[in-house]
């Protein structure tokens, strides 16, 4: 089977994280990177499908962009699709299943789509590998996704199986857990230092502060996980062995930490210290049982980065503006800390006491949501 030597990946990620993961791609050394909605498509050698896969904190998967054309009706779709080199990527056993979208097309029904896509190809293989009858599809699996937007169709390999966010830390989780994605790109958006004071006073099972701690100690959120594509013919295996090796290298285990993670749930915060555990991070984070209103820090120049309750349940409203109003009295108090807040509650600000230094819309899941953020001013 011959190799490609050059591919085109998309990494895809939640509406408004967009710029954060193609920061995250350039610092792996890919320049070659544009940015659409939802996704940041890049080209790079091969090496970059375990390297994107092991390092991308903030992107949901990575593609594997097999062609693009444009397709009005299902022949068009059936012969550009069995015009592409297939037997390139997939083994004559591999697996195929094939899933699809289709907005704003003539071809609308996603699941004829499927059906032509997976003919195409199969009919592809059978002709390149000279196999009489059907495929045996007993291999690996090669995960083929059809989206067709605007009657413009593009043909994709999930690379990554799992999605991104599934770290292999997670124990257990509270009722509305933040992806861990989403929760690395909000410690990205700070400009917190590992070497500086990190506390996140509402955090549930814990993953703003894990996540910070793995990224303080520049540890590969997937060093714990295995991906669809480790097992592809097509990529060598020492490329995989290189990126994990990489990856060891690449951490600062000896790097110091001064992260905190309170809530009010003592059962959260088990779940959290087993989180932590988990993910090899053992006694490098704090963990405490605390209201908000009890919160003091005694150092100066710190960040804290929660996820509060939003308050979207009869009964909850008064006690989480309640919590927010004592909140912005408490962070009064301690002006050199720097404070992001994610909430959908649109009365924050008012609630906190100050108008955020700026604000920014993410998604979480489908709730629009703002990243609330006060600069604090630093003291010497």
């Amino acid at each position: 089977m011959p190799k490609p030597k050059k591919v085109t990946l998309i990494a895809t990620t939640a509406m408004g994280l967009e710029s954060i993961v193609a920061k995250e791609v350039k610092n792996l050394g890919y320049e070659d990177v544009s940015v659409e909605n939802g996704r940041v498509r890049y080209e790079a050698d091969l090496s970059a499908i375990p390297r994107s896969n092991l390092w991308l904190r903030s992107a949901d998967r990575v593609k594997l962009v097999i062609g693009e054309f444009e397709a009005k009706t299902f022949d068009d779709l059936f012969e550009q699709t069995k015009a592409l080199p297939w037997e390139d990527y997939i083994p004559e056993d591999g697996s195929i299943p094939v899933i699809g979208k289709s907005v704003k097309s003539t071809l609308y029904s996603v699941r004829d789509c499927q059906s032509i896509v997976k003919k195409a190809i199969v009919e592809r293989m059978r002709k390149m590998y000279g196999l009489a009858s059907r495929i045996e599809e007993s291999g690996p699996e090669h995960k083929v996704e059809i989206a067709i937007h605007k009657d413009h169709a593009l043909l994709t390999m999930d690379t990554s199986g799992a999605g991104l966010h599934k770290r292999g830390y997670r124990t257990g989780q509270g009722e509305a857990p933040l992806k861990e994605t989403m929760a690395a790109a909000l410690v990205q958006l700070t400009n917190w230092r590992p070497d500086e004071p990190f506390v996140d006073p509402f955090c549930g099972s814990g993953t703003i502060p894990i996540e910070a701690a793995l990224i303080g100690q520049n540890i590969a959120p997937g060093f714990n996980r295995e991906f669809a594509s480790e097992s592809w013919d097509f990529i060598p295996y020492n490329l995989w062995e290189n990126a994990f090796n990489e990856a060891e290298e690449a951490a600062n285990y000896d790097q110091e930490l001064n992260i905190t993670g309170l809530d009010v749930d003592g059962r959260m915060i088990e779940t959290a210290k087993a989180n932590a555990i988990e993910a090899g991070l053992g006694d490098l984070i704090s963990w405490k049982q605390m209201q908000v209103k009890d919160f003091n820090p005694k150092e100066k120049n710190g960040y804290i980065v929660g996820n509060p309750p939003y308050g979207e349940r009869i009964g909850d409203q008064e006690e989480v503006e309640q919590m927010y109003k004592d909140f912005g009295l408490i962070m009064r108090d301690h002006p050199s800390w720097s404070v992001y807040v994610i909430t959908s509650n649109e009365k924050f600000e008012k609630l906190y006491g100050l108008p955020a230094t700026k604000r920014r819309k993410l998604y979480n899941g489908f709730i629009k949501i703002d990243y609330y953020q006060y600069f604090g001013k630093k003291e010497s």
